[in-house]
């Protein structure tokens, strides 16, 4: 299985990687975004089968980038990994068709609750 883990910073790109491995989903290929764009454009070009974003992004944003894909017919399973949370996000987010959304700081417990019914 492939993991798309997109987040304009690098370091919080690495500890998602480490928080999925820690939670058990550690024989995954994970491919990195480093931007909105480059995150839309590496779901087309890679295909991965799960995307795991942040919201805010220079580029595009993470909600940005869910839409574009949803727009163009991709139902990649998506989600969220983000340090803001407002009620609103959480309704956006849900409406566009996002699966979960994991709120900074968190725990190796909190990913597995939200990714276990996607990555099993």
């Amino acid at each position: 299985m492939k993991i798309l883990v997109a987040d304009d910073s690098r370091v919080m790109r690495q500890i998602v990687i480490r928080t999925l491995r820690q939670a058990g989903f550690d024989g995954h290929e994970v491919v990195e975004a480093a931007d909105g764009r480059q995150a839309r454009d590496a779901v087309l070009s890679e295909n991965p089968d799960l995307v795991v974003s942040d919201w805010n992004m220079p580029e595009m944003t993470g909600i940005q980038v869910l839409s574009a894909l949803r727009a163009a017919g991709n139902n990649v399973p998506f989600g969220f990994v983000t340090s803001e949370c407002t009620a609103e996000m959480q309704n956006a987010a849900q409406q566009a068709g996002a699966l979960f959304f994991i709120v900074k700081p968190f725990t190796p417990e909190r990913f597995q609750e939200a990714l276990s019914s996607v990555l099993g």
